[in-house]
């Protein structure tokens, strides 16, 4: 039983497509995205700022602000559809069935309020035949879990009393205090020092293990995707451009793109050299590309990648880039028009 849940789909977003309609005009930050989250999985979905990463989670948790609006496809999470759903019942969902943790915790946590009454009322807030005695135990243990001592003294402080590490755990431990099945991180440990964000990333595969849990890691840091991921999701320019497992992503990367982020990775025993950066810039999003998104900036860009956005291509199991480069076809109709 427990072998057929984890082989069974926890999240299905296909050809999702969200755009905010601003006055200058529609600006399309997600472009027809597909992809699954399955439980005991870990997905990492990576790319440059504006890629549309943050975008596409706030959209399936129903944060997505004003002007924002999804405008085509369908999110299933076990088999609800997520976009039919009214704002009460995204409220009821929202922490129950899926939480989600952002990337500076001060802008999350309320001043004024203890850590300990915000983890009592969150808990509160979906079990309301929860004492507030009971609920304060189950804070106090959630705190324990996530590497808090003296959770006495922690539940009677305030945000600022507590270091940036340690916030970010009242953070992990709010978003894991009703057990969700699905965790989505929006840079956790962006604004963490490398020895703490090392110790978050310990902790949350330590939980999700724990509460076989599926987890949409979103970042631009390869190197902690390389550290906590199962799957990876490459995005650009609002499309995804490349998934695959983690091993498949590092050490044999289909897309220009993705190629491109690898390169610009520091080697520690590269001393001295130079960051190989991507040149140029990314698209706008108010104008897309008719093609590849990458083409303006790839290095191998052939004519078909500026006028038709290729389909995927399998790269080997599980993992699949949409790239002309792949095309036998392509190549050889790029060199007939050359």
């Amino acid at each position: 039983m427990e072998q057929e849940k984890k082989n069974d789909k926890l999240l299905e977003v296909r050809d999702l497509k969200v755009s905010f309609f601003t006055p200058a005009g529609e600006v399309k930050a997600v472009n027809g995205i597909t992809y699954d989250v399955n439980y005991d999985e870990v997905m990492g979905v990576v790319g440059e700022s504006g890629s549309g990463k943050s975008v596409e989670a706030y959209s399936i948790i129903g944060l997505l602000q004003n002007p924002g609006k999804v405008v085509g496809g369908s999110i299933t999470f076990e088999g609800q559809d997520m976009l039919s759903k009214t704002k009460n019942e995204m409220i009821n969902f929202r922490g129950k069935e899926v939480a989600m943790i952002f990337q500076n915790p001060m802008t999350c946590l309320n001043p004024v309020y203890t850590i300990g009454n915000q983890l009592v009322e969150a808990l509160k807030a979906h079990d309301t035949e929860i004492s507030k005695e009971d609920a304060a135990k189950h804070a106090m243990k959630m705190l324990e879990e996530v590497g808090i001592n003296n959770v006495e003294k922690r539940m009677k402080q305030y945000p600022h009393e507590l270091s940036g590490g340690m916030r970010q755990r009242v953070m992990i431990a709010m978003g894991l205090i009703c057990h969700p099945k699905l965790l989505i991180a929006d840079e956790p440990t962006t604004a963490l020092d490398v020895t703490i964000q090392a110790q978050i990333l310990e902790l949350m595969k330590k939980l999700q293990k724990q509460n076989h849990m599926g987890i949409i890691f979103i970042t631009h840091n390869l190197g902690v995707v390389a550290n906590i991921a199962d799957r990876v999701a490459v995005m650009y320019g609002g499309k995804l451009v490349e998934t695959g497992d983690v091993e498949d992503i590092f050490h044999n990367p289909c897309h220009e793109y993705t190629k491109g982020l690898l390169r610009s990775i520091p080697k520690a025993h590269e001393k001295g050299g130079e960051l190989q950066a991507i040149p140029g810039t990314p698209p706008d999003l108010m104008e897309p590309p008719v093609g590849c998104p990458f083409a303006a900036r790839c290095k191998e860009t052939m004519i078909v990648c500026q006028k038709y956005m290729p389909d995927y291509t399998d790269c080997g199991k599980n993992h699949k880039s949409a790239c002309w480069m792949l095309d036998e076809m392509a190549q050889e109709v790029n060199s007939d028009e050359k």
